[in-house]
Parts: C-alpha cells; structure tokens; sequence
C-alpha cells in the first residue's frame, strides 16, 4: 500500500502523503473508506507514529482525509465546488513543472504525450471535472 524509499531526499512523511493521495486520487482506496490507523501503519511500515500522524495532519488539511474521533481516518469525499486558489497553485506548478521539462530539452510531443499518460493514470475514468 505505501512505499517508502528511505534513500529519497523528500522526507518520509510526505513520502506517506504522497502515496495515499495518489491511492485516493486513483479510486484505489473508496470515499468514505477506513484508512489504517497510526498504530497500525507506524506498525506496518516500520516507521515512527509521529510521522504518520503528520502525514494524516497534511491529508486532512489539504481535505483529502477526515477525522471521526474514537473511530479513526476516513476518504473524504470529493469537493463537490472548485477551490479556484488550489487549482491556481497547481496550474503554477504545472507550468513549472512543463517549464523544466522544456529547459532539459525534452520536446513538446513527449510532453503532451506524458501529460495524458498523467491524465489516464490519475483518474479512475481517465478525466476529471470541469
């Protein structure tokens, strides 16, 4: 379920985000699904409770996760409005992303191409709202 690379620079607990967003964002884990608890992820995964705690903290700020007190971590459901600064940070992070793709040389095809790759994997019906 999470893979963690203890050689890679970006700290574990964003590792630990990262990869249950992308379960969530992919439908691999369902809205309104159980996640692990802290003891039992810090178990699973070898890693402190601290740590996923903090990754659990990050998931629920950002509205990807919600808490139910005694019961545990739960799949928010998907915002049923467009929170217009989010999409604007990712969009400017997009660009810079498409930005250093174009400055090593990599050509405008296999940039596009990459992108709809992105977009297939990303999303259970390979697209998202508009």
């Amino acid at each position: 379920m999470i893979a963690i690379d203890l050689r890679n620079p970006k700290p574990i607990y964003e590792q630990i985000r990262d990869n249950i967003k992308q379960l969530i964002i992919t439908g691999a884990i369902k809205q309104h699904e159980q996640l692990p608890s802290i003891r039992e992820l810090a178990q699973t995964t070898s890693i402190n409770p601290n740590t996923i705690q903090k990754a659990y903290r990050d998931l629920e700020a950002e509205e990807f996760i919600y808490t139910v007190t005694g019961r545990g971590n739960f799949v928010a459901p998907s915002p049923k409005r467009v929170d217009s600064e989010r999409v604007e940070k990712l969009y400017n992070a997009l660009k810079a992303t498409v930005g250093e793709l174009a400055y090593l040389g990599v050509s405008e095809s296999n940039i596009l191409e990459a992108a709809q790759n992105a977009i297939l994997q990303a999303t259970p019906q390979g697209g998202g709202k508009e």
